[in-house]
């Protein structure tokens, strides 16, 4: 059965194995998520279910959010994101959602936004190589041939310099090392996508063997 939840991303750190390996690891508060809604074939045509994370500040909360979210007998959240694949029947509107869904040794898929890099030239953007940087090269880093001369005109796709980063990447089949209930905590092997303190969502692995 796939499981999901909403969290956010604390940093990474190391905790050592039973044979004094180090193990990177990033840390995820996953304080318990609230089932907002079920989404049926029925009704909508899919099966989802709809999870919030995080209180809303007061001053930023309107009447819908508000509305909707006192259906499930809470408060409107700041992290809102639905989750297919998942049993609905299993769960109930207004349901709490916490970390000890999962265990140590699960695998899973971990998606959140990259972190924004700006304006960068094709050279960072898409790993394209320089010239030669002497001896009256005048071509150094710049993005190279605009295409053939026969359409006069650079063909969609051309990799080409502009923004880079805040994408949504999903990072899949990684490791969960420790699940600390007491203070809803993730600990999963390797690194996950976002800034500090940026929200994340943790699924079941679909590629998982």
């Amino acid at each position: 059965m796939t499981k999901g939840i909403l969290g956010r991303k604390l940093g990474m750190t190391q905790i050592f194995s039973e044979t004094g390996e180090a193990i990177p690891v990033t840390a995820i508060q996953a304080d318990p998520n609230v089932v907002l809604q079920k989404k049926t074939i029925e009704g909508e045509g899919y099966e989802a279910i709809q999870l919030g994370f995080s209180d809303e500040k007061p001053n930023r909360q309107n009447k819908p959010a508000k509305g909707h979210a006192e259906k499930a007998k809470t408060t409107p959240k700041r992290f809102v994101k639905e989750l297919r694949d998942m049993k609905v029947a299993d769960y109930e509107i207004g349901q709490e959602v916490k970390v000890d869904t999962f265990t140590a040794g699960d695998t899973v898929d971990v998606t959140g936004q990259s972190k924004g890099k700006g304006f960068q030239g094709a050279i960072k953007r898409h790993n394209q190589s320089r010239g030669p940087m002497s001896h009256g090269s005048r071509y150094h880093r710049r993005p190279g041939s605009m295409g053939p001369v026969d359409p006069n005109h650079v063909r969609p796709g051309k990799l080409l310099p502009g923004r880079m980063g805040g994408e949504q990447v999903t990072i899949q089949n990684l490791e969960i090392v420790k699940v600390d209930a007491e203070r809803n905590i993730l600990l999963v092997k390797g690194n996950v996508p976002g800034a500090k303190k940026s929200y994340v969502t943790v699924k079941s692995a679909i590629k998982a063997d």
